[in-house]
């Protein structure tokens, strides 16, 4: 006997065995319930504006999930007490009541895990790292996951009529072969609870893997998404990242710069002295630029076969806005420039290197 036949004989012989005022009442249970529910939405909605409660963030965001979620529990219970007023088919009957009642047990957990969201949230705003902001949404997910898993459990077992050892041991057969092939999938799960532990970097912050550089997005629980400056979305496994060499350029003291300036091999020691202490005069008018444990160092340090050498190292701060950092050793280099000119001191031939330098 097909499913459809069995179905057919069971309508049948709920229809013969149940009055017209029995489905009634059906209907107006159902209906009661629909209702019930919609005037505690109701209700909730009215407190949220128009009582102290709302003005709690809080006790605001129970009320406003409350009024999102009561209306199919509050449903379903009236389907639950229509179901009592049949007659027949005792058991299909309390397994529909069961399995609705897990759904709406279910639902109504789902929903409330946004409680947890709102008081990571809440938490993470005490920190001094945004890393923490994405916890919440991360164990937000990870909750109404393990609610749904729990909830389908329940599920079968009611209409499995099994124990529920048996079920779990069905599944955990099943989750090793899925855990075989998901490895990719549980090393970065885990790779980002390590992120979430050492904090090697916060939103927002510029950082460098491998070739990489740029900006930190986002970090969910499989990756980590960077914007390079060039606009480009790089996406980089949680896994492989906690393994990784990060460079976090946001979080340096100060940036570096070693210039070297090289002036013509035959220039007077009188002369070179005078170099060496103009840019020393041009790095002393700008102080507050320069990190004040490191002190800019200024040296006449090479001879080379066709230029005499000046090095320049000097620490600029803040070490954050780098484009004024550019801004700052245009300007210098423009004044060493300049006044090189006026005291008649000659850079190396221009076939040498006359400034350059390198940056850390």
């Amino acid at each position: 006997m097909d499913t459809a036949t069995v179905t057919t004989a069971v309508v049948q012989q709920t229809a013969q065995t149940n009055s017209f005022w029995d489905f009634m009442m059906m209907i107006l249970l159902v209906l009661s319930g629909f209702i019930a529910g919609r005037f505690m939405k109701y209700f909730c909605e009215q407190t949220v504006r128009k009582t102290k409660l709302g003005q709690n963030s809080l006790h605001r965001t129970a009320l406003e999930l409350a009024a999102r979620t009561t209306t199919f529990p509050a449903t379903v219970i009236g389907v639950c007490l229509a179901l009592r007023i049949l007659a027949g088919h005792d058991l299909l009957r309390k397994d529909v009541s069961a399995v609705l009642m897990t759904i709406a047990v279910t639902y109504v957990i789902y929903q409330m895990a946004e409680l947890s969201n709102y008081w990571l949230r809440h938490l993470a705003a005490k920190t001094r790292t945004s890393l923490d902001n994405m916890i919440a949404p991360v164990v937000r997910k990870t909750l109404r996951t393990v609610t749904v898993m729990l909830g389908l459990v329940q599920i079968a077992q009611q209409l499995s009529d099994k124990p529920i050892t048996s079920i779990l041991a069905g599944l955990g057969v099943g989750g090793l072969a899925v855990a075989l092939a998901a490895q990719d999938t549980i090393k970065n799960f885990f790779g980002s609870l390590v992120i979430f532990g050492d904090h090697p970097f916060q939103l927002g912050d510029s950082v460098i893997v491998d070739s990489t550089d740029g900006t930190v997005e986002e970090v969910g629980m499989r990756s980590t998404r960077l914007r390079t400056a060039d606009g480009h979305l790089v996406t980089i496994p949680n896994g492989e990242l906690a393994n990784k060499s990060i460079r976090n350029v946001t979080r340096r003291p100060y940036i570096k710069r070693v210039a070297n300036i090289t002036v013509a091999c035959d220039t007077p020691p009188e002369k070179m002295e005078r170099a060496v202490a103009i840019i020393k005069e041009e790095l002393s008018r700008a102080n507050e630029k320069m990190h004040p444990d490191m002190p800019p160092r200024v040296h006449f340090n090479e001879f080379n076969a066709a230029s005499l050498n000046i090095q320049v190292n000097y620490w600029f701060v803040p070490a954050s806005d780098y484009w004024t950092f550019m801004e700052f050793d245009q300007a210098f280099n423009l004044a060493i420039l300049r006044r090189f000119r006026e005291e008649g001191i000659e850079f190396a031939s221009p076939a040498q290197t006359l400034l350059s330098g390198r940056r850390s």
